[in-house]
């Protein structure tokens, strides 16, 4: 399987836009949190988050948005993630039923690091002083980092994770890392 320095230089190689790198960052630290709540395994999880959009600029630049899923898959496959990671990047994009807790996670994720990242943005303290009160009230805001899907994040419900739980270990795990996401 593929380290994650293997992952991180994979990345480098392939996903030119910074913030785009950030949020699988982002994606990385928030799985692997849920991992360890779930009693999945964290390492794994995280490899997952890292990988998840490695063929979005491919997609993008192919014209069709959708396949960076199943791109995203190959790529993850042939990198040596187990099956269940690659089914999970295979279904975060909506189009392919979501059965394990993997495939839930990654998908209810994916839009709340947006919004999170978002949130942070507007708090002079950045990651570091901002509440997960602050981020669910401007959840409830539907204008406010409106490209993050609320609907999808509100699908922690079928990890059994409550929103407000779900947006605390989030953010807390974002804050490991802030330095790296420049907030």
């Amino acid at each position: 399987m593929i380290t994650r320095e293997q992952a991180l230089k994979l990345l480098e190689e392939k996903v030119s836009n910074v913030n785009l790198r950030k949020h699988m960052l982002a994606s990385e630290v928030c799985l692997k949190a849920l991992a360890s709540k779930l009693g999945a395994d964290p390492e794994v999880w995280g490899l997952t988050g890292l990988l998840h959009d490695v063929s979005y600029e491919d997609a993008e630049k192919a014209g069709d948005m959708m396949l960076h899923g199943e791109m995203g898959a190959r790529v993850a496959d042939e990198k040596g993630l187990p099956p269940d990671a690659v089914q999970a990047i295979r279904a975060h994009l909506g189009d392919v039923p979501r059965v394990t807790n993997f495939d839930k996670a990654l998908y209810a994720v994916d839009p709340l690091t947006g919004l999170i990242v978002a949130a942070a943005l507007m708090h002079p303290e950045k990651l570091a002083g901002i509440q997960a009160k602050s981020v669910l009230k401007r959840f409830k805001d539907k204008r406010f980092a409106a490209g993050a899907d609320r609907d999808q994040i509100e699908t922690c419900s079928e990890l059994g994770i409550q929103l407000s739980e779900f947006v605390s270990i989030s953010l807390e795990a974002m804050r490991g890392i802030r330095d790296e996401l420049g907030l």
